[in-house]
């Protein structure tokens, strides 16, 4: 008998050609894009009510002595620096933190003009943005969470089983290289996606919301005593630009590996639902 022969018939069957699956429901599909409008809006209004005071606390009150991390514009002979201090440590920052430029002449502020909505300085303005957007910013969050949890979305999709715990390592050295699921294994998130899923939904984005509403002296006087057990005002303040930050970094990973993975399919996906599996092996599995 010919081996040759007969195994590439055999290989050829087992590779599955590209085919189109529907991998995004409607709901997910719109709240994903209302995720993305409200947490730019907020990132960016944000940055202008940090910039009322540019600097960073624990505990009950401010320490304006002590912060830790701060951004400032200082005069020396050279001329005007900016400087950002984050722990012990202080940087050089100018253009950037602490000093940039606005209408063609710098200033002293704590993230640069392009970074903030809804102008160089309005802090009034940025605080109704802020607020708007956040309250639908949850709303569409608490959507989100029982739509997965009654579309049994959150079992099937978001919570890596077991075996895909064990071979956790083997994904992280995939991302590593770059090397995305092909065939049937692109059907499903990879655990690395799930853990980061998990923790973006139900650790950042609760932070997040419970550290801003700490920060309203109005919520404190309704809900008394509970601003205490995070820390106190100041340390919300901290903990909401953590959190904050955290999703930033979630987002700008996520981008990234759209990217990678193939920016026209994953984009396409996510406003029609409809997905091109890349080739690969129709019985692809994680290995025990």
């Amino acid at each position: 008998m010919d081996i040759e022969a007969t195994a590439a018939p055999q290989e050829a069957a087992a590779t599955a050609p590209p085919r189109r699956i529907y991998r995004h429901r409607l709901p997910v599909r719109l709240m994903h894009w209302i995720n993305v409008v409200c947490l730019t809006i907020l990132l960016m209004s944000g940055l202008n009510i940090f910039n009322a005071h540019p600097a960073l606390y624990w505990g009950e009150g401010s320490s304006f002595a002590r912060p830790w991390i701060s951004m400032r514009a200082e005069n020396t002979p050279a001329g005007p620096v900016g400087k950002t201090q984050i722990g012990n440590a202080e940087f050089t920052t100018t253009g950037v933190l602490g000093l940039s430029t606005v209408d063609g002449s710098l200033e002293a502020r704590g993230f640069p003009s392009w970074a903030t909505i809804p102008g160089p300085q309005w802090l009034a303005m940025a605080r109704h943005w802020h607020l708007f957007f956040a309250w639908l910013f949850v709303v569409n969050g608490v959507a989100y969470v029982l739509h997965t949890i009654f579309s049994r979305h959150l079992v099937h999709d978001l919570v890596p089983t077991k075996l895909e715990l064990r071979n956790i390592g083997r994904s992280i050295v995939d991302h590593l290289r770059f090397k995305h699921p092909a065939g049937e294994a692109a059907r499903r998130y990879n655990v690395l996606q799930n853990l980061a899923y998990l923790v973006v939904i139900f650790g950042l984005l609760p932070l997040v919301v419970i550290a801003g509403m700490a920060m309203s002296p109005r919520i404190d006087t309704v809900f008394t005593g509970w601003v205490s057990l995070i820390g106190g005002r100041q340390s919300a303040r901290s903990l909401h630009f953590l959190a904050a930050f955290g999703l930033l970094l979630f987002v700008l990973i996520h981008v990234f590996e759209v990217i990678v993975a193939g920016i026209w399919n994953e984009i396409r996906s996510m406003f029609t639902g409809w997905y091109v599996l890349p080739a690969g092996h129709a019985k692809e599995k994680v290995q025990p």
